[in-house]
């Protein structure tokens, strides 16, 4: 056991529990620098940080740091989509087609909005051989992945489109709004609510920036050992390296799959606007959160349950609440959404645990949450 650093910010008295599991991952779980943040009725009653930015210890961690909370970031681009419902932009059963005709080749034209979101599309990665750089070029990625033929029938099941969601997103996105999902978040979310939330992270930036720190057996490569198809392309075509957020050129794109660059407040605060009314109707988050697909994920190879880009509660993923929802990230991080409880909860660290699902810290601060919320 080794003694927590100093931690940041307040804890409200009646959550405690929670204050004493963030601290425990730092004495008992490996934690190196984190943020954890509890928001109910719209309220922050628990927003901590602590420890480090980087391995060493030299650089700690402050109430405004970032890190890439890599596919936490996709309940940040299913919100995104959910507000495009909700300002009658678009409805999640329109065909993905009607802004984007080029992405019918090959029998996809029946893919709707919601069964993109939901990787149900058979486009989880490239067929023929790609690098990771091949995801920078974002248009050009999603017109390679708009002529591509998919790994399995659309609509016929899941299979979780790890990084080529961002790329479908995006380009979708764009073509319905007009703007990029960049330059929507930072113009309608995290400026005019003060959050810490980008997808890469400018050059300006650097200096709240958390280093990325992780065994190096972590690369997705090494997930499973007899991979199908679908996971070959996936996992391996190409392989995502865990320190990628270290790099210049994986920090300069925008990939709402995965280089969201957040802390727990903000994540917190964001879907905290959700819980209380403040950005979604209770109509459009019914349907953001609809199940679209159920059933063993053909990439996760698990139960999965899948709204319209979020991650719907299975298994006691998010705790007790049937009605929970959200999104997780490699190596930890997560935001939760509670709609029946009103909360949310939100943690990003920089330290990749090597659980698939269930990450302890992840785990442990769920409960400590619900614990106190006397569920």
């Amino acid at each position: 056991m080794t003694t927590a650093p100093p931690i940041g910010g307040q804890a409200a008295a009646p959550f405690e529990a929670l204050a004493r599991a963030f601290a425990e991952s730092f004495t008992d779980r490996g934690e190196v620098g984190a943020s954890v943040s509890l928001v109910i009725d719209g309220q922050p009653v628990v927003d901590l940080w602590g420890g480090a930015l980087d391995a060493a210890g030299h650089r700690p961690w402050r109430a405004d740091s970032v890190v890439n909370v890599w596919s936490t970031t996709k309940a940040v681009n299913a919100l995104c989509f959910a507000l495009l419902v909700e300002r009658g932009l678009c409805a999640y059963d329109d065909p993905v087609v009607r802004w984007w005709p080029e992405f019918g080749a090959h029998g996809k034209d029946g893919v709707t909005v919601a069964m993109l979101l939901s990787h149900q599309a058979g486009l989880c990665s490239f067929r023929d051989p790609a690098r990771i750089e091949d995801f920078y070029d974002l248009h050009a990625a999603a017109m390679r992945l708009a002529a591509t033929e998919p790994l399995w029938p659309p609509g016929s099941r899941s299979g979780y489109h790890a990084i080529s969601i961002g790329v479908l997103a995006g380009e979708l996105f764009q073509r319905i709004e007009g703007r990029s999902l960049g330059q929507f978040i930072a113009e309608t979310l995290a400026g005019p609510m003060d959050l810490h939330l980008t997808l890469g992270l400018p050059p300006s930036e650097e200096a709240r920036r958390a280093e990325m720190i992780a065994p190096p057996e972590l690369a997705t490569s090494n997930r499973v050992t007899e991979m199908n198809p679908s996971q070959v392309a996936a996992f391996t075509n190409p392989v995502v390296e865990p320190l990628l957020p270290n790099t210049a050129a994986w920090r300069a794109c925008e990939l709402s799959s995965a280089n969201g660059f957040a802390n727990a407040g903000s994540l917190a605060r964001l879907f905290g606007a959700v819980t209380d009314g403040r950005l979604l109707s209770s109509e459009t988050l019914r349907a953001a959160t609809y199940e679209r697909i159920a059933g063993i994920d053909e990439v996760l190879a698990a139960p999965v349950r899948w709204g319209a880009g979020f991650l719907l509660n299975t298994d006691g993923l998010y705790g007790p609440s049937s009605e929970a929802f959200g999104h997780s990230g490699w190596g930890g991080s997560f935001v939760l959404v509670d709609p029946a409880r009103r909360m949310s909860l939100a943690y990003a660290m920089n330290r990749m645990g090597t659980d698939l699902v269930g990450d302890p810290r992840a785990t442990a601060l769920i409960a400590a949450a619900y614990e106190a919320l006397g569920a």
